[in-house]
């Protein structure tokens, strides 16, 4: 009897021992799966941490010159492409961007029609007081659309913030042609004259708003011969009295990039 008693304790601590072993065993595991967790965890959230390098208008006016820059807009309109580079008019529901000389292929120009999205990556620069992308930028197309209506800035030519608006799409009405010469001419080819019809130059035209004369500019590599604001600009006349739609361009004062006239 005794004997069976000491059999029956030993297999008690037996057993007790083996199940003390498999709870040490098990919790190795339980931490590994901890750290899994973790692990998954960091990769969930890493992404959005990325995206938090993307900045808004008002973070890029805000950054150094020559520094890196990353932003989300939407093309408005774009020069023409050459040599794997295209200048865009962009612009988002809180500013606008002038990316000048972007990289890009033949292929993917033909892709950035006016609405479509980008993110951009480059340098952010000035020139003569145009605040823009430095030659070089990169760019990958988003989902997502936009149009930017026409800011209207008619009476507003002369306001001291007119530069918070660069780069804007704008719509200006009411303006009076004035003589772009001595010699009175409506509008030159080139800014000095230089050009000539048939050689697709740009073209320039001064305008007043009743106080004061501004000077607009036909882009040839945005709106060249054959468009009907090219037309329209060689026909105008010293007296007429126009409508005019383009982009907030800047050269030391602003010099719009227009996009359209309409001879009221």
């Amino acid at each position: 009897m005794k004997m069976k008693k000491l059999i029956a304790l030993l297999l008690a601590v037996s057993m007790i021992a083996v199940f003390v072993g498999c709870a040490k065993s098990d919790a190795p595991a339980a931490t590994t799966e901890a750290a899994t967790t973790a692990e998954t965890t960091e990769e969930v959230t890493a992404p959005a941490e990325a995206e938090a390098d993307v900045m808004t208008h008002a973070e890029f006016l805000a950054a150094p010159e020559e520094s890196p820059v990353c932003f989300e807009t939407y093309v408005q309109a774009h020069q023409s492409w050459w040599d794997n580079a295209i200048t865009v008019y962009a612009q988002s529901e809180d500013g606008a961007y002038f990316l000048y000389k972007m990289e890009c292929s033949e292929e993917d120009a033909a892709k950035l029609v006016p609405g479509t999205k980008i993110r951009v990556n480059g340098y952010k620069t000035s020139y003569h007081g145009e605040i823009e992308v430095a030659e070089g930028a990169t760019f990958e197309i988003l989902e997502g659309s936009y149009i930017a209506p026409a800011h209207d800035i008619t009476g507003g030519l002369a306001a001291s913030n007119l530069i918070d608006w660069q780069n804007e799409k704008i719509a200006v009405n009411g303006l009076t042609v004035v003589a772009a010469n001595d010699d009175g001419a409506a509008f030159l080819y080139n800014w000095d004259g230089s050009g000539a019809a048939g050689s697709n130059s740009d073209l320039y035209f001064n305008v007043s708003d009743g106080t004061n004369t501004y000077t607009f500019t036909v882009e040839s590599y945005l709106c060249g011969e054959g468009t009907d604001v090219y037309t329209t600009v060689t026909n105008l006349k010293v007296g007429d009295v126009i409508d005019v739609e383009g982009f907030l361009y800047w050269y030391d004062v602003a010099q719009p990039h227009v996009t359209s006239v309409t001879v009221k």
